[in-house]
């Protein structure tokens, strides 16, 4: 599509305006006419103390953390929310937190690798914290210790949604393509739906 448009593209390239260079590296000469900046996300958790949000990540960090159950954590990794039972009772959940729950290693060593910041899995993520915030009342106010099938009632763990890798993108009014089977893996997933099919499948979504 980019080519068919004459859009010329450049990867591996950090955005930097101030640099002289910058623009002659794309093959302008002097500044362009006019730029429209459409990259990167920001934080909006002001609201939040600064022990449970993060110094690094998407825009320059401040998401709030969050532990395997979604629970607010703090820097040092304890619950920030803990009632006296050690239950928590705040949870974290689509484009405000962290987006990953780090470990030693690399990325894809993490127990949760970073999640990108679209709809699904802000939906996923609830479904899980509100699950936990009614086992968690059953336990504490109802003295319920184990479900209807005789386990025993405790708070469950996030995962990777499987469907934070599906992209859909519009490509004017009657052009899109759709990208399924995406992870935290560089240049995975595969294009499966494109063109017109597309536009209408993004319009029904």
């Amino acid at each position: 599509y980019m080519k068919k448009k004459g859009i010329k593209e450049f990867y591996s390239m950090k955005y930097n305006a101030k640099d002289p260079g910058f623009y002659s590296s794309l093959g302008i000469q002097g500044k362009p006419d006019k730029e429209y900046i459409c990259i990167g996300v920001k934080a909006s958790n002001y609201f939040m103390p600064p022990e449970v949000l993060s110094e690094k990540g998407p825009g320059g960090g401040g998401w709030i953390l969050m532990d395997m159950t979604l629970a607010v954590k703090t820097r040092e990794g304890k619950v920030w929310s803990a009632d006296e039972q050690g239950y928590a009772r705040i949870y974290a959940v689509g484009d405000c937190n962290y987006g990953c729950v780090e470990g030693p290693g690399k990325p894809d060593d993490w127990p949760i690798p970073p999640i990108p910041k679209i709809s699904y899995p802000g939906e996923e993520e609830a479904i899980i914290a509100i699950k936990n915030i009614e086992k968690i009342d059953k336990i504490v106010y109802k003295g319920i210790k184990t479900s209807h099938m005789g386990y025993p009632l405790a708070p469950a763990t996030m995962h990777w949604p499987w469907g934070a890798g599906m992209f859909a993108t519009s490509l004017g009014p009657d052009d899109a393509c759709f990208v399924a089977g995406a992870n935290w893996v560089k240049n995975s997933g595969l294009m499966c739906v494109w063109g017109s099919p597309c536009a209408v499948q993004k319009e029904i979504i």
